[in-house]
């Protein structure tokens, strides 16, 4: 059993899943070095100064751990310089959340390098680079020639498959058995269950509005609104519920358990996302039973396996069409995606811990010779 210290700038949702759920199923002992999930931009770019205080702190009064895993919300660079000492020869993982390289900008919202080159080099100052999806990986590999190309010489570019040779995908454990195995809750109404966290890049405005037309179509369903709103008065969507009305019959974040509830309660989980690293909670939604209307791109391909795709993906511009038919006859659609909730299995948590740990056992026994 290796001591592994899993350092984390931004503990909370996505992130703090992630962590919480390897640490449980974990046969190595993970001890986390933690900043509050608020204000990622300050944890981006200054973050690693504290918590690299902080895991000095821990070094001094435990010793120094078999290997350290990083979050990518951190300048891991800077994080390992302020650590050095600490650090010494310990391997050193990133794990890759996000990229701010691919990230779509918001409205009014100027392109900024510097995030994006944190997070550059933050991968060249690891021993190991994991990304929670094969999309993530192949899209930032896709992206980076364009960004250290367009900088002042010598560029990083010859850098770019030497990093790359020491990446590898490992997925976010999802509590995906226990929702596999929840009684669903019948409906006479079919339920749509938006689940996302209400910002630009997740695009509620398609969703929103697909679901505006086919209510006046006469087409029947209730919607759930559950994803994170930071926002709950949020007055650029508040037209929504003068549109749908009682239509809405939930509306808000959930704790846990309740939150299990309400996916075990909806047939229908819709996405128009213009950004998706992985998606955990569209994970959830399907092991919990629910018929997916999701786009052809981003990760969701790699979520549903090549069996399912024409049945659960729409091509740009079919959101409102796939919906509409996914409503009228759930019971069909749910046939045209048999089996599909049973494969969120490989999405598990306990699995995920077990990819996670061998992936520690290569990077410990690779700095070992």
């Amino acid at each position: 059993m290796a001591r592994v210290v899993l350092v984390e700038s931004f503990y909370g949702g996505s992130h703090r899943a992630w962590a919480d759920a390897w640490i449980r199923h974990s046969r190595h002992d993970i001890s986390l070095v933690t900043h509050p999930d608020e204000f990622w931009r300050w944890r981006l770019r200054g973050g690693a100064v504290t918590l690299a205080a902080d895991f000095n702190a821990a070094v001094k009064q435990q010793g120094r751990p078999d290997a350290v895993v990083v979050s990518g919300l951190v300048d891991v660079a800077a994080f390992a310089g302020h650590a050095r000492r600490s650090l010494g020869n310990t391997p050193l993982a990133v794990y890759v959340h996000e990229s701010q390289l691919l990230y779509p900008l918001a409205p009014n919202q100027r392109s900024d390098t510097s995030a994006a080159l944190v997070n550059w080099q933050s991968l060249v100052a690891s021993d190991a680079v994991w990304f929670n999806s094969s999309f993530h990986r192949d899209a930032l590999r896709n992206a980076l020639p364009g960004l250290l190309g367009s900088q002042p010489v010598p560029t990083h570019s010859h850098l770019i498959d030497t990093v790359f040779e020491r990446a590898s995908v490992l997925w976010p454990g999802v509590e995906a058995a226990t929702l596999i195995a929840g009684e669903r809750t019948e409906r006479l109404v079919p339920r749509v269950l938006w689940n996302q966290r209400w910002d630009h890049d997740k695009n509620p405005q398609a969703v929103f509005s697909a679901l505006a037309q086919l209510a006046e179509q006469g087409v029947l369903f209730t919607v759930a609104l559950a994803g994170q709103n930071q926002r709950p008065d949020n007055r650029e969507f508040a037209w929504i519920h003068e549109q749908l009305g009682d239509r809405i019959d939930h509306h808000g974040y959930l704790p846990d358990d309740e939150y299990q509830q309400l996916l075990l309660s909806c047939d229908v989980v819709v996405s128009a996302a213009d950004h998706e690293f992985f998606g955990i909670a569209i994970v959830e939604a399907l092991a919990a039973g629910a018929v997916p209307v999701l786009p052809a791109r981003l990760s969701f391909p790699e979520l549903i396996e090549p069996q399912w795709h024409e049945a659960a993906l729409y091509p740009n511009g079919e959101l409102r069409s796939a919906l509409c038919a996914a409503l009228e006859d759930v019971d069909a659609a749910r046939d045209r995606v048999e089996g599909l909730r049973v494969s969120m299995q490989r999405f598990d948590e306990t699995a995920s811990a077990q990819a996670h740990d061998e992936a520690l056992d290569r990077l410990i026994l690779t700095a070992e010779h």
